[in-house]
């Protein structure tokens, strides 16, 4: 079941409502298959069942790290590796812009759990006067900082005219009951001060492009784009990439735009939500208050 673009999405209770008409998922996973914190079991139940009916899942994240770094925190979390058939991250699609930039140097303008990016690149990692780009992965401290803790950095780039490349476009993640700032929001940030910006993940091609590279391997074939569902929570990353891609597109809205759609105990407000994505510029196929079956 499916609605086309120009439709009001359907309102559905879980993914049975859509599998039958899709053969591959991107899944987002932040948001979607855990919190930041820990897994919710529902979600990779779905994907497996899914997979069970001989759909293949590739998930698609915009962590900015390589996709083994992200299988181990997904281990850690508690999401089931019986969920999915690969991943393909920000990150990996970051390594393939830093390395166009050539053997330049960079600047790493986010937190040291990040470093593992950068592993084998030819471009070193160098101090902020001395950098030819920079590579944002998020805040140094996003527990506590915000967007104008790094004016002053920001102006800095701007002077020098150095080039952004964002790891992670995500502005907002959850964490728990809270939301934390991300790469997206300083790009964003540098972006209106007329700054050069480049970013790796969703929305942008380059990864839902990786993702069905993959995705046709899984299935031994390429599949028509009607037969595609990304699975994510954020209309402006997961919802619009996949609709500009051309494929359908299903929201989550338990995640980071709960509030916009009354969620509340795994109830949706539909007139509420239907109000506020007629003020988007992507409409999701269909809106589910969660991911499951």
């Amino acid at each position: 079941m499916t609605a086309p673009s120009d439709a009001r999405p359907a309102f559905v209770t879980g993914l049975s409502a859509l599998a039958a008409d899709h053969d591959l998922i991107f899944c987002d996973v932040w948001g979607v298959l855990h919190d930041g914190l820990t897994a919710f079991p529902e979600a990779g139940a779905a994907l497996r069942r899914f997979r069970e009916g001989g759909g293949r899942v590739v998930l698609v994240s915009n962590a900015p790290r390589p996709a083994p770094s992200v299988v181990a925190q997904l281990d850690d979390y508690g999401v089931p590796r019986e969920a999915y058939d690969d991943v393909v991250t920000s990150g990996d699609v970051t390594r393939a812009l830093i390395a166009e930039q050539g053997p330049g140097r960079l600047y790493h303008l986010g937190p040291p759990r990040d470093l593992g990016l950068f592993e084998g690149l030819d471009s070193p990692l160098v101090p902020f006067e001395e950098a030819d780009f920079v590579v944002c992965t998020g805040l140094f401290e996003d527990e506590s900082e915000t967007v104008d803790d790094y004016g002053a950095t920001l102006q800095a780039m701007k002077a020098r005219d150095l080039f952004l490349i964002c790891a992670n476009p995500d502005i907002v993640v959850e964490r728990g009951d809270r939301l934390i700032l991300c790469a997206g929001a300083l790009a964003a940030a540098y972006d209106a001060i007329g700054g050069r910006t480049v970013t790796g993940g969703k929305p942008h091609r380059p990864i839902y492009e990786a993702a069905l590279a993959r995705g046709a391997a899984l299935l031994g074939r390429t599949p028509d784009p009607s037969r595609i569902l990304a699975v994510g929570d954020a209309i402006r990353t997961d919802i619009a990439g996949a609709r500009d891609f051309g494929i359908h597109a299903l929201l989550v809205a338990r995640g980071i735009h709960a509030a916009d759609f009354g969620y509340r105990e795994g109830q949706l407000d539909s007139a509420l939500g239907l109000a506020w994505l007629g003020d988007q510029s992507h409409q999701p196929n269909a809106v589910a208050p969660a991911l499951v079956w």
